[in-house]
């Protein structure tokens, strides 16, 4: 009869074991304490055994959850050092504003969120009142990132403490007048306040780690001292669903980020109902967290449950805790007593005993109101102890009653999300719960009041000494201008100036021939901030691992397996090239803590981001938004671009649409250079936008994509022509004409044409030029388009000028104005690329791209399937000037018969 007891063999089985006896009495005495008192005392006495070998430095694997109660005991927790009286009528006003601002706008339709404050209140208050460090002592401070649905609250302690008005709080979600509030922590729109925007889901966790490391690189890099700055992330456990909310928690843990802790909402909903309904999220989060290295503290139960605790000799409770779910839960917080009774302390006789000694008033206590997150004490206790753990990062997990304090038609409800207002009567009963000194008389007019105690009261004197202690006011966003950083030598920008003679450079290269060069600058250099998806091979970077190093918290603890080669791998504690795996997420993390850091720390920092251009914008391109929205500077750069220049690689890896998705944000000034001059001229241009003297009216607070191919071909000179940088800038200039181009072009009055190309297409268009002239007997002019998103942009706003009574040119027909013949565009991509300019182009105006899935061909091959090759070109150009009877029809014909298309 085999033995129930009997252990499966583990892997443990195979390993030595020097006292095999020893072993199997210690194996014998959990089976009989198990066997005797039961599971749940073995457990414990497994549990206790773990903490003390734990504690006493065993190596031991770590339990990855514990039991179902706070971490931090009441009689372990610290002297609380504010007045508790005067934070209750301080958050209680904050309470009471954040719910009538959202009520009071509710009459316009424009929403809001009421619950997620209401639950999270004690929350901010403990942080702003006791650790949350303003920017008037070091120029950082701590870095918040607020739950963006809880941003009602914080605009009601920004009222309180006078940064804004009632005005501001009417005109909450109503901008374009221009004094609005923004729904959420958006930075651009109220740039002086937010500084993280948090809305998009999952964003803030993985910015936040990201954002507490580059504080590390830092100081690593002697550029600032951070070591004072706390990064708080303030998350929902339904957030946590999202895979980039957890996905860079071994990094943070790896690196021993002390300097962050998460601080999670638990309140057990997310937006349509229970974030676990049939499980526990807390317990589910705490072995996440726990098992990527974290140090995990759960404040759960308010004082009111130390009790029960107390009266829980055998166990059930805990037991009954473990196993009812999240949504039974919260429906324990809507019902009465007597439900909690049955379906509670029911189930068990242990229970059914231990519910008769309690008080139906201590039930309800326990069961609507007692939680870790609403009581100060026990969230000071768990910060002091987040902010004084060393070796990991931090996670609080807290749990909160979603609507707290709003009322029953509120608490915990499964609509409270979308849930914008309460009536007269329900703010009546909420002022009477919060004891706030609201007469009937303000509300006679049938809006709810805003309320505020008067100037020099006692409140506002206690709010401003504490904001006082800890450096200024929080959320705080630093504006004030900087001095402008020393452009480089003109001698870096001019490596290209003569061309490359009969060498092939491919444009990727030449890119990173010129950041060298920027990073030797001696003014400058240390600011750059190179970042790589782990292919700084492919990109031909390797030879600046040992002059920069990565970076690397441990430096280099082993032998790197090239060693012996000029260009090894060299990881270095003050390390400049951040090198994130093959991780574009966390990379463009990277480069927003960076693109930031001139407000965030004071410190203008230079990143420049390269990376497969087809796993950039499109895996990635909420973050370009977070990185617009934080108004974030640097150089972002999609190498391998184009559909047809990655010979082999095929559907997935061929970008065709990149600078189309960068021209929907804003903030991207996206260029997509043909020569090495270009790159040169664009970089040098965005080095003095962003970080130099700018230009009357001139939006520093831009980023540039520049795409950039892995095809080696021969760099011209840059010709001598008045104002090319201008016009590279703007987007367009002429490159040659037939006739300077020296192509055999027999009759003087031969029809003309223009081709315009982008990036590698350019060389396609060189070599129609030569064919339309040597075998069709046309002329072509070429251009190089640097930026057809650009030409739009400007022709938009000329545009807009003209709605306005001002008349102005677009520089797109200013430039082409006295181009004879049709325009043909062509680029690598998409023809809505080139298309963008089109309604702007007075000449008749057509179009070649790369539509459609890439495929793994030769880039001959490929570009002959797409149509964009330069005999391809030469049809495209016949038939347009067949179309306007300037060449015979029949050449259109005769051309694709020549070159089999």
């Amino acid at each position: 009869m085999t033995d129930p007891m009997r252990i499966q063999p583990s892997e443990l089985d195979q390993l030595p074991d020097r006292d095999p006896e020893e072993t199997a009495e210690w194996q014998a005495s959990l089976d009989a304490v198990t066997q005797a008192a039961g599971p749940h005392r073995a457990a414990q006495l497994m549990r206790r055994t773990l903490e003390r070998g734990e504690a006493g430095g065993l190596p031991l694997p770590k339990l990855l959850s514990t039991e179902y109660i706070n971490s931090i005991p009441t009689s372990a927790e610290p002297d609380f050092p504010g007045d508790e009286e005067m934070e209750a009528k301080i958050t209680a006003y904050n309470r009471w504003n954040a719910a009538a601002m959202v009520t009071r706008g509710s009459k316009h339709g424009v929403g809001g969120h009421i619950a997620t404050f209401a639950s999270a209140a004690w929350l901010y208050e403990t942080g702003f009142n006791h650790f949350f460090r303003g920017k008037e002592g070091d120029g950082s401070g701590d870095q918040l990132y607020i739950q963006g649905h809880a941003s009602p609250g914080i605009y009601a302690r920004a009222f309180l403490d006078g940064r804004l008005s009632e005005a501001q709080l009417d005109n909450f979600r109503r901008e374009a007048g221009g004094n609005g509030l923004p729904s959420y922590p958006h930075p651009r729109r109220l740039p002086w306040l937010w500084e993280f925007p948090t809305v998009s889901m999952g964003l803030g966790p993985l910015s936040a780690i990201y954002q507490a490391r580059f504080n590390r690189y830092l100081t690593a890099r002697n550029i600032k001292d951070t070591s004072n700055s706390h990064v708080w992330a303030f998350l929902g456990d339904g957030e946590m669903d999202e895979p980039e909310s957890t996905s860079a928690l071994t990094l943070a843990a790896r690196e021993g980020l002390d300097n962050l802790t998460f601080v999670i909402n638990c309140n057990l909903q997310r937006l349509d109902g229970p974030v676990r309904p049939n499980f526990r999220v807390v317990q589910e989060l705490e072995a996440q967290f726990r098992g990527s290295g974290w140090n995990v503290i759960k404040s759960m139960w308010g004082n009111a449950w130390d009790e029960l605790f107390q009266l829980d000799t055998t166990g059930a409770l805990l037991e009954r805790l473990r196993e009812v779910p999240d949504a039974q839960f919260q429906t324990y917080q809507t019902r009465d007593v007597a439900y909690i009774r049955e379906n509670f302390f029911g189930t068990s006789p242990a229970l059914i005993e231990l519910a008769k000694v309690l008080s139906d008033d201590k039930i309800s206590e326990c069961f609507h109101v007692s939680r870790g997150g609403h009581e100060p004490r026990k969230v000071y206790a768990a910060y002091k102890a987040a902010v004084e753990h060393k070796g990991a990062p931090t996670v609080i997990l807290t749990q909160t009653v979603k609507g707290f304090t709003l009322g029953k038609g509120f608490e915990s409800k499964n609509a409270n999300h979308q849930m914008k207002k309460l009536t007269i009567d329900e703010f009546k009963g909420m002022r009477d719960l919060l004891d706030l000194p609201i007469p009937d008389s303000r509300f006679e007019d049938g809006v709810v009041p805003y309320a505020r105690p008067a100037e020099g009261s006692p409140e506002l004197r206690y709010l401003a000494e504490r904001r006082a202690a800890l450096g200024g006011p929080a959320p705080a966003r630093r504006t004030q201008p900087l001095a402008p950083l020393p452009a480089p030598a003109d001698k870096a920008f001019a490596s290209f100036d003569k061309g490359s003679g009969t060498q092939s450079v491919a444009s990727t290269m030449a890119l990173v021939r010129l950041l060298k060069d920027l990073v030797r600058d001696k003014t400058s250099g240390k600011r750059w901030v190179p970042i790589i998806p782990d292919e700084a091979r492919t990109f031909g970077m390797e030879s600046l691992f040992p002059s920069l190093g990565l970076y690397s918290p441990k430096g280099q603890t082993y032998d790197p397996v090239d060693r012996d080669q000029l260009m090894y791998y060299k990881e270095s504690e003050s390390g400049q090239i951040l090198n994130e795996g093959i991780n574009e997420a966390g990379s463009l993390a990277d480069f927003i803590a960076a693109a930031t850091s001139y407000s965030t720390h004071g410190e203008q920092m230079i990143p420049l981001y390269i990376f497969y251009s087809m796993f950039g914008w499109q895996r990635t391109g909420d973050q370009f938004w977070q990185l617009a929205d934080q108004m974030g500077r640097g150089f972002v750069v999609g190498a391998t671009a184009g559909r047809t220049t990655l010979t082999g690689e095929g559907l997935q890896h061929a970008d065709g649409h990149s600078p189309m998705i960068a021209a929907t944000n804003p903030a991207a000034l996206s260029y997509d250079p043909a020569f090495a001059y270009e790159i040169a001229t664009i970089m040098k241009e965005g080095l003095r936008r962003m970080y130099g003297e700018a230009k009357p009216g001139e939006d520093q607070d831009v980023f540039y994509y520049l795409t950039v191919y892995n095809e080696p071909m021969p760099q011209p000179a840059k010709p001598g022509v008045e104002g090319l940088d201008e016009a590279i800038i703007k987007g367009l200039y002429r490159f040659n004409t037939a006739e300077t181009a020296g192509v055999d072009v027999a009759a003087a009055n031969a029809p003309r044409i223009n081709l315009i190309g982008s990036g590698t297409a350019i060389h396609w268009t060189l070599k129609a030029q030569r064919l339309l002239a040597e075998e069709w007997g046309v002329a072509a002019d070429v251009w190089s388009a640097t930026s057809w998103t650009e030409l739009r942009r400007d022709a938009l706003e000329a545009d807009e000028a003209l709605l306005k009574g001002e008349e102005r040119i677009p520089y797109v027909r200013q430039a082409l104005a006295g181009a004879q013949g049709p325009v043909l565009a062509v680029s690598d991509y998409m023809r809505q690329v080139p298309d963008q300019i089109a309604q702007w182009v007075e000449q008749d105006y057509t179009s070649l791209g790369a539509d459609g899935f890439g495929l793994s061909d030769t880039r001959e091959d490929a570009r002959r399937h797409f149509g964009v090759d330069a005999e391809s070109i030469v049809v495209a150009a016949l038939a347009q000037l067949a179309r306007r009877g300037e060449v015979k029809a029949t050449a259109v014909k005769e051309a694709r018969e020549r070159y089999g298309l």
